[in-house]
């Protein structure tokens, strides 16, 4: 058990025991009972850290405690609970935060896209989407900022140092994504100097001085809300530890490959398991796996590809004694881990309540244990 220290919009703070592994799902979730809120949905555990001026939503699958184990002891960093009522617009009105100029899609929809197909690009490597449009930036070392014409890519970010040209001997790289984070600027203009109060960074984990800030400024709250909302769901998609979406409603587990029903029930599913929660808190008020019931593991503990007490270098040695071929794949809990093998390689990923994310290559092929 580890402490965190909350605090609300007025500034008061509560300090409350959780388990090392609690997810910002969770502590939403012990918040609202604790503080008897009307849980609307909307409630949102914020990262601030206002010796630079910047904060970002922590998004429900993220580990507090490595959040918060990032800061240095130094700095005022603190976890915010307040609402936001933007939390799950985007699985609303995904049109809405992506102006039609901004995106740049697949020849196979002939640039005119519903809900769900923008959906399902933004998750499948094979068509994801470009964002591309005019942003400032902060000059490195200075106090002045230009303007450039920025692309953003499932590779990374982008700026042309010719016009708006995308050629690749014109593009300049700004970041990746795989160990950075999106903050939006708390004081764009009074605390960095920027030409107007649309601003956002990207900063990387394991730093936290203002000079490995990227510091960008949109010209309108909307351009500003598309970048960000779009390099949110880059770095969830890119992630090898990504979700990976399966339907456990039925009599038997499946693994959802079409992205866009991924996302269509992911919310839904996401927001009854908080519901469900509340009834397995322990009295510190966080989630006690000893009061998961046993028929949950059940159905997984019968499929022929689940296998108990396994460790990560066994399920490797497991797949690779099959054979490295895509699709190749076995599971374990606490949590479940779905191993596979895709283009010779081993990868693991973490399968939570709330599903999201695709698969690189379709199972094939369950591996089995056999005892000598």
């Amino acid at each position: 058990m580890q402490v965190i220290k909350v605090f609300h919009e007025d500034n008061t703070s509560r300090a409350v025991e959780v388990p090392s592994d609690i997810t910002a799902r969770d502590v939403c979730q012990l918040f609202v009972l604790k503080n008897h809120c009307i849980d609307d949905r909307s409630w949102t555990l914020f990262e601030q850290l206002s010796h630079l001026g910047i904060e970002r939503t922590i998004e429900d699958h993220e580990s507090v405690i490595e959040v918060q184990s990032s800061w240095s002891m130094d700095t005022d960093s603190r976890l915010y609970f307040r609402k936001n009522y933007a939390k799950y617009e985007f699985f609303k009105k995904t049109l809405d935060f992506f102006p039609e100029h901004m995106v740049s899609i697949s020849s196979e929809t002939n640039g005119i896209m519903n809900h769900s197909q923008l959906i399902q690009t933004f998750l499948n490597a094979s068509s994801c989407p470009e964002i591309h449009g005019f942003l400032h930036a902060k000059e490195q070392g200075k106090k002045s900022w230009k303007k450039f014409y920025f692309v953003l890519r499932r590779s990374g970010l982008y700026f042309s140092n010719k016009g708006t040209s995308k050629e690749p001997r014109h593009l300049q790289f700004v970041a990746e994504f795989s160990d950075s984070d999106v903050y939006s600027l708390l004081s764009a203009r009074k605390m960095h100097g920027a030409p107007t109060e649309y601003g956002f960074c990207i900063k990387p984990n394991k730093s936290g001085s203002p000079r490995d800030l990227k510091l960008l400024c949109a010209d309108e709250e909307h351009i500003r809300t598309c970048w960000v909302t779009a390099i949110r769901l880059f770095k969830r998609s890119i992630s090898e530890n990504s979700l990976v979406a399966m339907d456990f409603s039925g009599h038997k587990s499946r693994v959802i490959e079409n992205p866009s029903e991924a996302l269509s029930v992911a919310v839904e599913e996401g927001l009854s398991w908080r519901r469900k929660s509340c009834h397995r808190l322990s009295s510190h008020g966080s989630p006690s796996a000893s009061q998961s019931p046993a028929a949950n593991l059940g159905l997984h503990r019968a499929q022929p590809w689940f296998h108990s007490k396994l460790s990560r270098d066994e399920a490797h040695r497991l797949i690779a004694q099959h054979g490295l071929i895509d699709g190749d794949s076995q599971s374990n809990p606490k949590t479940f881990v779905l191993s596979l093998c895709h283009t010779q390689r081993v990868k693991h990923f973490q399968i939570l309540p709330l599903n999201k994310g695709v698969l690189p290559c379709k199972l094939k092929h369950h591996c089995v244990r056999i005892t000598l």
